[in-house]
């Protein structure tokens, strides 16, 4: 487990606030204690340092993973979010589109949102602004990029994609052997 360069924690804490703004230092500084980001093999990892401490007693070629794996940096040293992020980024979320319970199951195999598929969009969500993906139970599906503004969403043909899928929960399923 080795820190974040410079670099590397910019290009991560731009990715995070994309999608929970200046939320992003409540995830470092909890209540329940002080929480860091750790790189093992270009994923990135969130974890206490209480966590922290401990793990460092395991020998590093023993270690398959220490805390939540919030993404990975790809060889262009770019952050690709993972969905075992989901439960840390949708408390914190800014912008949110709910939708339908017809249209959760394609969202679940990773198409992109339709306009008659949202059931609400969170008021003054901005054009490819990161959006957190919820059910109308407000359940976490997913996190995507909005393909069209709040007001964009008003006048728009019901077939036009309001969101851009980025991740989903189905991805448990699909590609669990990449999550780790």
């Amino acid at each position: 487990m080795k820190r974040l360069s410079e670099q590397q924690t910019k290009i991560l804490f731009e990715k995070l606030s994309k999608y929970i703004g200046t939320n992003v230092k409540l995830l470092i500084d909890r209540t329940d204690g002080t929480y860091c980001f750790r790189e093992m093999k270009s994923r990135v990892y969130y974890m206490s340092e209480k966590i922290l401490k401990l793990a460092e007693t395991v020998p590093k070629e023993h270690m398959v993973s220490v805390g939540t794996c919030f993404g990975k940096f790809t060889k262009g040293n770019k952050f690709i979010l993972h969905i075992t992020a989901l439960a840390y980024l949708a408390p914190y979320a800014q912008y949110k589109i709910w939708l339908k319970p017809a249209a959760e199951q394609q969202f679940l195999y990773g198409n992109n949102v339709s306009k008659s598929g949202m059931g609400r969009i969170t008021e003054n969500t901005p054009i490819y602004q990161g959006v957190i993906v919820m059910s109308m139970s407000d359940v976490p599906l997913g996190f995507g990029v909005a393909a069209k503004s709040t007001n964009d969403c008003k006048i728009a043909d019901p077939l036009v994609t309001v969101c851009f899928h980025q991740a989903d929960i189905g991805e448990y399923i699909r590609s669990e052997e990449n999550l780790i």
